[in-house]
């Protein structure tokens, strides 16, 4: 198989084409520490896309308790148990000159050990339809003592790591820079538009052998029965594009992203280098996330797929958890979470105060408004504002740290 450079691992890797990227790609960091699974973003893609006849399983969008639940059930344990089965006790990471890097095997290396049919480039596997039946599955189920069932810690719990926990882990399709589905498709039928890298099935050359099912390992290629075609997450393209009659031709963000009321979204499209990194854009907000302030990492990194969805990871969550899930940069995105510094601040307010695309950020100080301590630690905070631009460079919004405060007058203060 052809070599491609993936930096999320820190080296290069085997996948079955050549490489090619687009001019800028689709991405997303989602803040698990605000995601409340209110399902306003699971709803407001099941209303748009995904509500018509043969299409009753499919939740493009969805939003799982973690450790238990998974649409499809278990799908994060099955891919793991299989690359460990691959390659038992070496799916580990190293660090050198300060870089992390995997020394592990990918969904597409370890294929060549497994035995599977000729045809499989990747290593994966096919959910029976029972696995697909309950999207909400152990819902607000926590997790306790280790071996105990049912039982949760009778000790409090405090910041670090508490013991009985679970979190919301929100998900959509993560359009890959090196997607399994597109790779393991014998039809040539899935492919990344080169404008802006969301990955699309082409439904005319689509013959439903489910290969792209079998192979992402996030499971969010779904077959639809009564078509005998596969569908999937298409990003929202028409809004992305411009051509959303709400955005007056202004690129927009997916319905999922609009919908969510906890502010955990936050969408953008980051330039592309030749080599499949990301071009410096030291005031793209996705860009300041993930490489400067670095604290949103890829979901899963280690199946080798290059998603483009991050995730700032949950402070109460047990470290060894976090770090199967996210890699291991979490200690260091949750110390910069938890202690940020002005700019960081100020950059997560301009989570979900619009529903444009946000190209580009200025940072303006401000005055002192608050100065204490927390967890032992100094905290000043203050009042900066933080300007968005769009794709022209125009003014989107402005926002500040602090909020803004309104008093109800008399003659209504007790009204809603």
């Amino acid at each position: 198989m052809p070599k491609v450079y993936n930096w999320q691992l820190g080296r290069n890797m085997e996948y079955p084409h050549e490489a090619a990227f687009p001019k800028r790609q689709f991405a997303f960091v989602f803040n698990i520490n605000r995601c409340i699974a209110c399902q306003s973003c699971t709803m407001a893609c099941k209303s748009t896309w995904t509500f018509s006849k043969g299409q009753e399983h499919m939740w493009w969008a969805n939003v799982e308790t973690k450790p238990y639940g998974g649409y499809p059930q278990f799908w994060d344990m099955k891919i793991l148990k299989l690359l460990e089965e691959a390659n038992p006790g070496g799916q580990v990471w190293s660090k050198k000159d300060g870089t992390f890097q995997f020394e592990g095997q990918t969904i597409f290396e370890a294929a060549k050990k497994k035995l599977t049919p000729e045809s499989s480039r990747v290593l994966g596997y096919l959910p029976e339809d029972h696995e697909w039946n309950s999207p909400n599955i152990y819902e607000d189920n926590p997790k306790g003592p280790k071996g105990q069932p049912f039982q949760w810690d009778k000790e409090g719990v405090q910041l670090p790591v508490h013991k009985t926990w679970f979190f919301y882990l929100a998900r959509i399709c993560n359009h890959c820079t090196y997607p399994g589905c597109l790779a393991a498709c014998p039809r040539n039928a899935i492919y990344k538009r080169p404008e802006d890298g969301i990955v699309l099935v082409d439904q005319s050359e689509c013959r439903g052998y489910r290969k792209c099912i079998e192979a992402c390992p996030y499971k969010k290629v779904m077959y639809r029965g009564n078509t005998r075609i596969s569908e999937k997450c298409i990003a929202c393209y028409p809004r992305v594009e411009g051509n959303d009659p709400e955005s007056n031709g202004k690129p927009m963000e997916t319905r999922c992203m609009a919908a969510c009321i906890g502010q955990i979204r936050l969408q953008g499209l980051v330039k592309m280098n030749p080599d499949g990194t990301w071009a410096e854009d030291r005031y793209n907000p996705i860009y300041y996330l993930v490489h400067v302030a670095k604290v949103a990492l890829p979901l899963y990194p280690q199946f080798g797929t290059a998603p483009n969805g991050y995730y700032i990871p949950p402070r109460w969550v047990p470290r060894p958890y976090l770090y199967q899930m996210f890699g291991p940069g979490v200690d260091e995105a949750i110390e910069r979470y938890m202690n940020p510094d002005r700019e960081l601040l100020a950059v997560l307010q301009l989570f979900r105060r619009s529903n444009l695309i946000i190209f580009s950020y200025k940072f303006e100080e401000g005055p002192k408004i608050f100065e204490g301590t927390l967890r032992g630690k100094p905290v000043t905070i203050y009042n900066d504002t933080v300007i968005a631009y769009g794709k022209e460079g125009e003014e989107l919004f402005r926002t500040t740290v602090e909020e803004p405060v309104y008093e109800r007058p008399a003659q209504h203060a007790n009204s809603i």
